[in-house]
Formats: C-alpha cells, structure tokens, sequence
C-alpha cells in the first residue's frame, strides 16, 4: 500500500515495509553546531545517538560550564522557571495565554532573558505591593467593624446607665429613706485619686476560637475582666491568611496592669487581632470617618494596580507560548549538543545518529544552510556509516493511518523491514468490529458522534481534553471506519435499532392465507425473487429467526477467522522471501498453511458447499468422524463426490505438517552453523526472523557452541503452539458470533420491552418516559459499553490470532529530533 503525499521532496508512504534508514556521521564546525542542530530540529527526520553514554552529567561539553554561571543549560532553566511564575500569575488571575502567538523568528535570547528578569522583578514588585495594600485594607476593614460593634455597646450601656439613674433619682424623692442622705454624703465623700479606673482591649478573633478564648481569660484573671462579644454577620477576609473567616468582635475590661499583660498575651496566643477604641462618642465619629475615607483611598489604589497587573499579564499570555517553544528549543539544543562528542582538535563536534535515505539530501541542505548563516569557514561533512545494528523503524503515516498504526505498534513495534500488519488493520478491524455491533441504526449514531470531532478537530486539537476524551479524539477516523463499516453490515443483518425494514425492495416470503400473519414459518411461501441484499426483513419476528440467524453468523465467523489466518501465513512467506530465509519458507509457511487449511479450510469449503447445494448434511459429524473414523462410509453426510478421499488425504497431510515443522530446521540451522565457521558459506545476519537463529548467527563472531537442544526445544514448543493455536484461534473467532447475537438481542429487548410497551399505555406522560429510558439504555449500553466490547475483541482478535501467524514486533520505533514534538511534551 503506497499513499501519495502530495509533496515533491519526500516519496510517497509505503506502509508494507518500513522507510530504509542509513546510519549517519555528521562533523560539525563549533561555530556552527547551534545553527545546525536548530535546523536539524526544524526538519524532523533525523535521530542523535548519544556519544557521551559512560560520561556524568557535569563532563560533557555543554554541560560542564554548569558550574560557571551563565552556562547555556543553566540559563535556559531559570528562563523556563520564570515562565512557570507567569503561567502560576495567570492561572491566578484568570489569564489564559493566546492560542494563536504572533511568531517572530528575530527574538534575541539574551535580550529574552533580559526582559524575563525585568518582568520578574515587576511582577514581584506588584505582587508584595498588592499584598501590603490588600492586608492594611482589610485591617481597616476589621478596625472599621470594631469601630461600629463596640460603638453600639458603649451607646447602649450608656443609654441604660442613663434611664437607670432617673428612675433612681426619682425613687429616692418619693421614699424619703433617712439612710439616702447618708449614702449620698458618703459617696461624695470617696476621695477621686482612689476610684477604681477601668481598662479596655478590642479586637476580632475566630468564631470557632471564641468559647474557649472567654474560658481561658476567666482562669487566668480569675474571674476580674468582664468580656462582651458581638457577632459579625458576614464571613471577613483575615489580614495575615487572606482568607474568608467568621469572627466576632470582643470588648474587654480589665483593672490593673497585670491583668493587662495577661490580657494581651492571650489574645496573641489565640490569634485575635486587637484595634483601639475611645470611649469618646465625638472621637468614636470622628475616627469611623478617617477610616471610610481610607478604605475608599486603599480600595481605588488596589484596584488600579490589579488592572495594572492584568494589563501586564495579558501582555506576557499574548506572547507565552511562543517565549515557552522558545526556552523550550534552546533547552533541547543544548541537550542534544551534550550528546555529541568533540573532536581531538577541539574544533569540530562529532554526531551520529539514524535517518531515512530519502532525507539525505534534506539533511545535507541544512547543513550547508547552516554554514552560511553562521559564517563559518568551514562546512559540515555528511558521511554514511557502514553497522551491523539494526536500525529503527519509521512508518511515514497521515492522520488518517496514524491511528491504525498505534494499534499494531501497541502490541509491539515492527522489526525492521517486517511486513507491517497495519495495512490490513486498516480494513479488517473495523470490518471485524462491524461484525459484532452491525446495527446501520447504531453505525449513524456513531458516524454523526465521529463526524463532529472531524469537523472541529482544529479546535479540539488546540484544548486541552479530559484522558478519555483524548483517547477518543486520537481513534476519531477509527471510530469513524468502524461506524461506516457497521452501517454497511447492519444493512446486511436488517437491523435498524432491531427493527427490520425492505429497504432494497418488498420480501421474498408472503403469507399463504390471512391466518398465517401472526403463526410462524409454515404459514409463509416463497411468492417473489429472493430479497437482493443481507437478511429478508419477514425472518424477524418469526420462531425460526434464532436458530437461523444463529447458524449464518457462526459460519460466517469460521469463514472470516480461517480467511484472515491464512492471510497471516501469507505473510510469514513475504517476510521469509524479504530476508531470504528459505528455511522458513519450506519448513514454516508450507507446512503451517498446509496443516490450517486441511483442517479448517476443509471445513470453510464445506460450509460453501453446503450453502450452495442446500444440503442437510451434519458438518459436525464430519469433521469429528473425519479423525475418529476416516474410512467409514459418509452416507447422508456426503456433499460431493470424492469427499471421502479428499478427507483422508487432508488429514495425512496434516498429520505429515506436524513433523515437518518440527524436525528438519533444528538441523539445517545446525548444519548452516557448522558450514559457516568452516568458511564455506555465509550468511547475513538478518537473513532469519526467529529470535533464536539470531543469536546463534551473532554468536558465530564469537566462536560459541551451536546450542542444538535450545534450537530443537525452541522449534518444538512453537510447532505445538502453531498446531494448538490453529484449533484454538479458529474457536475464538466465534466471538464474532456471540457478540453479534448478544447485541442484537440486547437492542430487541430495549426496543421491545422499553419502547414498545411505553407505546401501548397509551399515555403521552409514560410515553415520554419510555423514550428517555429507551435513549438511555441505547447510548449508555449500546452505544457505549458494547463499542467498548466490540472494539476490545476485534483488538485481541488482531494482536492473538492474526499477528502471531508472522508478525515479531521485536524492533524499536524511530524517534527523531524535532521541534513539532516540543509543543505536545510538558
């Protein structure tokens, strides 16, 4: 399968066989290294091998000036942590940083630096400025707030105070007492320097915190204060958490200067926040009045410095992701750079590293691209290294074919040059999983689901999405292929949300009289031509409809599961042709695609003949009597003539491909083995797929033994593997049966059992009720969790039963240096 790219500098995509790679030296000019390793990163198509491997972190070259500031790496890690503080200051302020960033390629990264401390020192200047502004506003706030509190307490004590000492003067009038006269000169005669003088402390303190701060003061002063608390309706910012907290606000009166001390200390220990108060209501007027104006003149400073400092972020988010790719490229040149090796000449820097042969001429236009922007003297020198390594693997996928790769590459990246299962995943999983969800009905619902995230997939490409949603997102053109496949399959079975519909014309089968319409099969007659395409409609409904259904799904399947393995012994050949390895061409491909097809693809044929000629033969007692008595007359059980040979002859050849597999290459690989380390035959070390012979063709450098008994019990349990895997991978394909039938009887029963019965009340209000049940269980079931199903099972059906047929997925993925991977790594 070859794509076309569109493009004139690159070949078009082979997805068979992976791209051919070269191993590569370049030596670099010093002058020139940061330059070349910019553009390498811009082109994408070339992989660094890292030189410096036994070296520590502080010996290699770019890495050792650490210890002398400004080296490279260490500027661009402080530039990175300052724009981590400005992505900390906008997430704050609610600033999200320009999705589209003006791009402007002459930034200069000492002057980025530069303007990154500046920012910085400003930011931070605003920051503690704002703090400041922000605690002595809300300690306004809270002194405010006392101010009021205490003035309501004093104002009506004193007011009681008042009314108490009229109706006291007026009883003393009336009573006449001769003690009155007394008391009043013995009250007047108490000398003013030895009256009692009260103190007093206001404040705040934690709601939570109040009981027990009012206990504490009682033991401690025993009992000689008097406290008075007042609720604050409305939760208030602290000063020193800057958070919202209920308080009250507290008046206490004390005598004496160490209860005073007491006093004070305990409300430290309780966090309470103290504010002086007056007694004086003129003065009690007067400082409520200096405090508003304050906080007006605090409130307007705060708010003109937050739009100061809104108007700067928005700056720096405007720019903020271009500065971050920015930081980001510098940091990865000079770590890239760390993995070079310098010249003895100190002068040159030496790389080596994997890329396509169809980028080598890309390559070396950026070299030379290079030279010239850096005004070096000297050019880069391009040179292809001669390795017995064995390379990466690179695919040139789209976005389209990106996904269906990651499925194959999930199970194991392909070895180099192996034929790619996912040229054929392309087509057969989403048929696969077609086969077990077909409902055109449902295949719509997920089209139009898939079809809305392509249509908006450069937006969506741009958010940030939950994990499941990413998932989703990355599988949409899957997604999509599964839904288009259903839609044709669903067709097939007749099913549109279980309900069948002549679609492709009117029925095959009517009934013979008016009687028959609600009794079964026996009361329909063939009255037309046979219904063109998939299930007649009037097969639903009817008492024959499972065991119908039933027996074609289940063959279907075997047919399906033995088609798809063979294509997987199709495969082992082309890969065996590819590497040259004869001996898996005639002791592994032959005698495994013998052995499948005398057996299940036996059993394929039959099921085709038996559709053909409409038979009645068992195809069960066949294949069991096939092995139990081969000789035996079939009687009623023959389709053909000739069947009896044909069935003895089949089943010597699978008896005869058991052997086959076994024995012979143990000891050609052995024979090989001893020829080569005579000299009088070679080899190429790639000239094999099995790990094993791999070894022992890296060992022949070596001079090591041929371990002959590791070959022969390597080759004995994968000749077992193939033989029990052959019966059993041809049962799991029956999956496809079960899944199939169990969606169809599920979207029955909803449709049935939800809708139908809502329908027959023949109430609107039930009614409603019934479709929104019904939609739930379709999406949430149906929709959702069979998708789920669906997909997992076609998953293991192409990871177990298709890919182990030829597929090593032993190699590892290419990974190139590019800057396009920056932007999607945190």
């Amino acid at each position: 399968m070859r794509v076309d790219t569109g493009g004139g500098c690159c070949p078009s995509m082979d997805l068979l066989r992976s791209e051919p790679m070269q191993l590569v030296q370049l030596i670099i000019p010093i002058e020139s290294a940061h330059k070349t390793i910019s553009y390498l990163g811009d082109l994408g198509l070339f992989q660094f091998k890292d030189l410096n491997v036994e070296k520590s972190t502080f010996q290699r070259t770019y890495a050792s000036q650490l210890l002398t500031y400004p080296s490279p790496v260490k500027r661009c890690g402080e530039m990175a942590r300052k724009l981590r503080f400005f992505k900390e200051q906008m997430t704050k302020s609610g600033v999200a940083p320009s999705p589209r960033p003006i791009t402007r390629a002459d930034i200069d990264l000492d002057d980025l630096e530069v303007k990154f401390g500046e920012l910085e020192a400003e930011l931070m200047e605003m920051n503690s400025n704002s703090e400041k502004l922000q605690r002595a506003h809300n300690e306004l706030l809270e002194y405010k707030l006392v101010l009021q509190k205490a003035g309501e307490f004093f104002y009506s004590v004193q007011n009681n105070a008042t009314a108490q000492q009229r109706k006291s003067g007026t009883l003393h009038i009336c009573e006449g007492s001769i003690d009155s006269p007394l008391l009043l000169e013995q009250e007047m005669s108490v000398d003013p320097s030895k009256q009692i003088k009260l103190g007093s402390v206001s404040g705040v303190i934690q709601r939570k915190k109040a009981m027990a701060f009012e206990r504490i003061l009682f033991r401690a002063t025993r009992g000689n204060v008097f406290l008075k608390q007042a609720v604050v309706e409305q939760p208030v910012v602290d000063p020193i958490s800057g958070e919202k907290v209920e308080k009250n606000v507290f008046v206490l009166f004390y005598s004496g200067e160490r209860v005073k001390s007491k006093i004070l200390k305990i409300c430290d220990a309780f966090g309470a926040n103290r504010y002086p108060f007056t007694d004086d209501l003129g003065n009690q007027f007067q400082t409520i009045t200096e405090v508003t104006g304050k906080l007006s003149e605090l409130k307007t400073t705060i708010d003109v410095g937050l739009m100061h400092r809104g108007n700067l972020l928005r700056s720096i988010g405007y720019q903020y992701e271009q500065w971050n790719l920015l930081v980001k490229k510098e940091k990865s040149i000079f770590h890239t750079l760390n993995m070079l090796s310098i010249d003895v000449t100190k002068k040159c820097l030496v790389a080596e590293g994997w890329c396509p042969v169809f980028a080598a001429k890309l390559i070396q236009d950026a070299l030379q691209r290079a030279t010239t922007d850096s005004n070096s003297q000297v050019g880069a020198i391009f040179q292809v290294l001669t390795t017995k390594e064995s390379p990466p693997t690179y695919f040139r996928t789209n976005k389209f074919t990106s996904a269906f790769q990651e499925i194959v590459d999930s199970y194991g990246v392909a070895k180099y040059r192996e034929a790619n299962p996912g040229v054929y995943t392309i087509i057969t999983f989403p048929f696969l999983f077609a086969v077990m969800f077909g409902d055109w009905g449902h295949g719509i619902c997920l089209l139009l689901a898939t079809c809305y995230l392509i249509l908006r997939e450069k937006k969506l490409s741009s958010q940030k999405l939950g994990d499941i949603m990413e998932m989703t997102f990355g599988g949409r053109y899957v997604i999509m292929s599964m839904a288009m496949f259903s839609i044709y399959t669903g067709l097939i079975y007749n099913e549109f949300f279980s309900v069948p519909f002549e679609i492709f014309g009117p029925s095959a089968y009517g009934c013979r009289d008016l009687s028959c319409r609600d009794a079964s099969t026996a009361g329909l007659v063939k009255v037309r031509d046979t219904y063109p395409f998939g299930v007649d409609p009037n097969w639903h409904g009817t008492r024959s409809e499972l065991p119908f259904l039933n027996s074609l799904k289940m063959k279907v399947s075997i047919l399906l599961g033995v088609a798809q393995m063979n294509l997987g012994i199709i495969l082992s050949y082309f890969n065996a042709k590819f590497f040259n390895n004869n001996l898996n061409i005639w002791y592994q491909f032959v005698p495994q695609l013998i052995f499948l097809n005398s057996l299940f693809g036996y059993l394929s044929l039959l099921i085709i003949v038996k559709w053909c000629t409409g038979s009645q033969a068992d195809l069960y007692h066949i294949m069991i009597y096939m092995f139990l008595s081969p000789t035996d007359d079939l009687g009623e059980n023959q389709l053909f003539p000739g069947q009896k040979f044909l069935q003895i002859v089949l089943l010597l050849l699978a008896f005869v491909a058991v052997p086959w597999m076994l024995v012979p290459k143990p000891f050609l690989l052995k024979k090989q083995h001893q020829e080569r380390h005579q000299g009088q035959s070679y080899a190429l070390l790639d000239s094999t797929d099995d790990s094993l012979e791999m070894e022992s063709h890296d060992d022949s450098h070596g001079h090591e033994e041929f371990e002959f008994s590791e070959v022969f019990v390597h080759q004995l349990i994968h000749t077992i593997e193939f033989v029990l895997g052959a019966v059993s991978n041809t049962a799991s394909y029956l999956r496809l049966w079960a899944l199939s039938l169990a969606h169809s009887e599920l979207s029955s029963v909803f449709y049935e059992k939800v809708l139908l019965l809502a329908w027959g009340f023949n109430n609107v209000f039930i009614l409603i009720i019934g479709i929104i049940v019904f939609i739930c269980a379709t999406v949430g079931v149906l929709l959702v969790m069979e998708t789920l199903s669906a997909f997992l099972h076609a998953l293991r059906l192409h990871w177990v039963e298709f890919q182990n047929k030829f597929y090593e997925g032993d190699g590892y993925k290419f990974c190139p240096y590019a800057f396009t991977f920056l932007s999607q790594k945190d």
